[in-house]
């Protein structure tokens, strides 16, 4: 008898060390993937100093589609930690914060015909300070940058946003600014350029993109709990219209879509 029951000792040691490696295992896939968000977030920093803004937005795109499948991992793994929540505040300061502010930078630099500063083949004062007579207007498109880093701090100790958001979430407002480039590259449509390719709309929307991130407006979260029409209608609906207006209007259906759920969510609120 004694042998068996160190046979049977034996077994279940060995089940509860195996539930714990598999534990441990687990609980680091949702972190892995914030951090795959945080490294194509880095990519399209680089990207988008360079001025490169169509390989920022794709490089931005996947960044947010990590950011979304890192939540996801974590609800159906049941390993949501303190940890995993900073992770994935500092990870979209990066991509949903740095990387539209200097997207906006750029756009700005466009419109006013120069750079803030203009790179030199030396690291001499006499350039620095030279060039610091350059168009500073350019770098109001910092504001957004700051305004993300604030809504981010906000939403980490905001008890109220655990089943929607107060102000526009950072994703959200970076496809948002994203998407002016990629107009301007793949659509015709001459108003459109002339709109977007003017300061004071640049000015107008960097300062509308600030107010937006942190304004006391309660937004719905596309997260499902369940995959009910009824407890989900709003979300099954928006996410449709999404795909039409994406079909007809192609990338000038984004600011679209941001207006339509800012006002989709004022209607059907239920505070």
């Amino acid at each position: 008898m004694g042998y068996f029951k160190t046979i049977a000792t034996d077994q279940n040691s060995l089940l509860f060390l195996h539930k714990i490696q598999s534990m441990s295992i687990k609980k680091h896939i949702p972190n892995s993937i914030t951090l795959l968000n945080l490294f194509c977030g880095s990519i399209a920093v680089i990207f988008a100093v360079q001025g490169h803004l169509q390989l920022t937005a794709l490089f931005v795109v996947l960044g947010i589609g990590f950011d979304f499948f890192d939540g996801l991992a974590a609800r159906m793994l049941d390993v949501r930690s303190e940890l995993g929540l900073q992770l994935d505040s500092l990870a979209d300061m990066v991509t949903s914060g740095v990387v539209p502010g200097i997207v906006m930078y750029q756009l700005f630099t466009q419109v006013v015909g120069k750079p803030f500063y203009q790179v030199h083949d030396s690291w001499s004062s006499d350039h620095v300070f030279t060039d610091l007579s350059l168009s500073y207007m350019s770098l109001l498109g910092l504001l957004i940058t700051l305004a993300s880093a604030y809504r981010l701090a906000k939403f980490n100790i905001d008890t109220r946003q655990t089943s929607s958001f107060i102000g526009l979430p950072t994703p959200a407002n970076t496809l948002l600014i994203i998407s002016l480039p990629l107009i301007l590259e793949f659509q015709q449509e001459v108003w459109v350029h002339e709109i977007i390719l003017n300061q004071w709309f640049l000015l107008g929307l960097t300062i509308l993109s600030c107010y937006l991130l942190n304004a006391e407006i309660k937004l719905f979260a596309l997260k499902f709990k369940t995959w009910g029409f009824a407890e989900n209608k709003i979300r099954y609906i928006f996410l449709l219209v999404t795909l039409v207006l994406l079909v007809l209007l192609k990338f000038l259906a984004i600011p679209c879509v941001i207006l339509l759920y800012i006002l989709v969510s004022l209607l059907f609120s239920k505070d």
